[in-house]
């Protein structure tokens, strides 16, 4: 008998959620229509916590490229500036 309440809390659970997807499906042209006459169609939701975090981390990314690239190339001049002291040492 178990097996039958299992089975029918399943499809009682799909039946849900496809019926949750047809009332979305039908509102979303009301929703479209109210946003309009309210003047809210265009507005861009606020980014979540997780684009937030990875906007950061990209932006921290391209500072520490950009600051590796400096260390390089001022480690390169001091090497070129290095070497020539020695050969004129010579």
């Amino acid at each position: 008998m178990s097996k039958h309440f299992e089975d029918a809390r399943y499809y009682l659970g799909r039946a849900a959620e496809h019926a949750k997807a047809g009332v979305v499906e039908e509102l979303e042209p009301v929703e479209a229509r109210v946003k309009e006459l309210v003047g809210r169609e265009d507005e861009e939701p606020e980014p979540s916590r997780l684009d937030k975090l990875q906007a950061d981390l990209k932006e921290l990314e391209e500072r520490a490229e950009g600051e590796a690239r400096e260390a390089v190339s001022s480690a390169r001049k001091r090497v070129a500036e290095y070497r020539g002291k020695d050969t004129a040492a010579e």
